[in-house]
């Protein structure tokens, strides 16, 4: 399983990030994917999984779309009305059910400040 990140960047609070993975290793179409954050402090959250139906972690709910496209094997996350507590890394994660971590990919930075 290989889940590469990119996208990440720094913006000002308000501002917009799309950060992507691809995936492979894996039948992709197959799993519920999801993006999970880890802040400076170390707290890391569910922040968003798309399987058959999407879910949101209650912090991001309304600013946050997570998308897939399969026949690409990619995950997106489009990040909108950002602010400065979004500051994480968010990994691309392959689960075995909603909110099951199962693979990481390396993690990508978005900065809000």
């Amino acid at each position: 399983v290989q889940l590469v990140e990119s996208g990440g960047g720094s913006v000002q609070p308000g501002g917009s990030l799309t950060v992507s993975c691809e995936a492979s290793g894996f039948v992709f179409e197959n799993y519920i994917m999801g993006w999970v954050r880890q802040t400076p402090g170390g707290e890391r959250e569910g922040v968003a999984a798309i399987g058959a139906s999407s879910h949101y972690a209650n912090s991001v709910k309304g600013r946050f779309t997570i998308s897939r496209d399969n026949d690409k094997s990619a995950l997106y996350l489009q990040l909108n009305n950002l602010k400065p507590e979004d500051t994480a890394i968010h990994y691309c994660v392959k689960q075995g059910g909603y909110w099951d971590f199962v693979d990481w990919g390396q993690g990508t930075q978005v900065t809000v400040s």
